[in-house]
């Protein structure tokens, strides 16, 4: 499928919102063709000087329109595509395009594993002292907090390329329980600093029965 494309050094998540400020003279031209002929476009995303997946968006509403004609624009995401040719230019456009596949998502994430990250999620959130809303896990999916649990750009990039909501969910947890330890012990660290220097009571060693290594 032949799709107009605005690369962006972001990821985008299926689901989420997209806010965007156009004011580039090209990608103000594809909002006026989203908005006059309903049609969709895809955000590759900008990684390591070279794109190769994104995500579709579709326009929801204009928020602002500015004497310049820049613009604030709502945006839905709606599935991850592979790049297979970009044209910096689309046909008669002045903005990109190409053609792109869509990638199956396999929804086979378990009730199970879903509560364990969602757990893991409540942990981390605990530990880092942060107010935590508790969501349903017949509403949670791997991709409702992926902006919110520490993860990095290349992280959330490796993310989107995974197909399978299993294992996406194993990601995720992997992520979720290193990061954990590390901050557990950061917490040690804080408290063995802030004892230092301290009074502190010990109990005497009884040496009647050491012995000595020889």
């Amino acid at each position: 499928m032949k799709l107009p494309l605005f690369p962006l050094q972001s990821v985008f998540f299926p689901g989420e919102q997209v806010p965007l400020h156009i004011f580039e003279e090209r990608y103000k031209e594809l909002i006026k063709d989203c908005r006059s002929n309903a049609i969709t476009f895809g955000i590759p995303v900008y990684i390591h000087d070279s794109i190769a997946y994104g995500t579709e968006v579709q326009l929801v509403e204009v928020v602002n329109t500015y004497e310049s004609g820049a613009m604030d624009v709502i945006c839905v995401a709606r599935q991850v595509f592979k790049v297979l040719t970009f044209d910096n230019e689309m046909e008669g456009k002045q903005y990109a395009g190409g053609v792109v596949q869509f990638l199956d998502n396999v929804n086979d994430g378990d009730k199970k594993h879903k509560e364990e990250v969602l757990s893991r999620i409540e942990e981390l959130y605990r530990i880092m002292d942060v107010p935590f809303t508790p969501i349903p896990v017949e509403k949670f999916s791997s991709f409702v907090l992926a902006h919110k649990m520490g993860l990095s750009y290349d992280q959330e990039y490796q993310l989107l390329q995974i197909a399978k909501e299993s294992e996406r969910l194993s990601f995720i947890k992997s992520h979720l329980l290193g990061t954990i330890q590390v901050l557990k012990e950061v917490n040690r660290t804080k408290e063995l600093i802030d004892m230092n220097g301290h009074f502190k009571n010990f109990d005497p060693l009884d040496f009647k029965d050491f012995k000595l290594k020889q």
